[in-house]
């Protein structure tokens, strides 16, 4: 059996600024299904049929548990391979998300890194090389 992410489960203040994020980044997705649950909390699938974000109403009082890489407990980012990094970098800024690191060189891949709406960092990778050992070399910059 092959390993893979189904989906991740999300709380998020804003749904639809959400979905329109993740639309963004990856045009392919579709809304899978939006509800209310027994509580009258809203929450979506979004995604493709292999994959998916479930996205669930957060309470609207609390704030975000803090910024990514400040040594608080948490996701600092959740990380996606793209097929073209660039265009999506260009979709992003074209719809005003905001780069949270400046793009990186490497002769094996390209990363590109966006803050969605509730301030949560995102990296998108795209690979250039089918060797494992290119691809996932760290002693080379980025």
């Amino acid at each position: 059996m092959a390993i893979h992410l189904e989906h991740a489960n999300l709380g998020v203040h804003d749904i639809d600024a959400m979905i329109g994020y993740l639309r963004t980044a990856f045009p392919e997705f579709r809304v899978r299904h939006d509800d209310t649950g027994a509580d009258g909390r809203r929450w979506v699938h979004v995604g493709t049929d292999d994959t998916y974000l479930a996205l669930n109403q957060a309470d609207s009082d609390r704030p975000p548990p803090g910024h990514p890489y400040q040594g608080r407990p948490g996701m600092n980012h959740l990380g996606f391979v793209v097929d073209d990094v660039d265009a999506l970098r260009s979709r992003m800024l074209a719809a005003g998300y905001e780069e949270s690191t400046i793009p990186n060189s490497h002769p094996y891949r390209k990363r590109v890194y966006f803050y969605d709406p509730e301030g949560n960092d995102w990296e998108f990778v795209q690979y250039l090389s089918e060797n494992s050992e290119e691809r996932h070399d760290y002693d080379l910059p980025g």
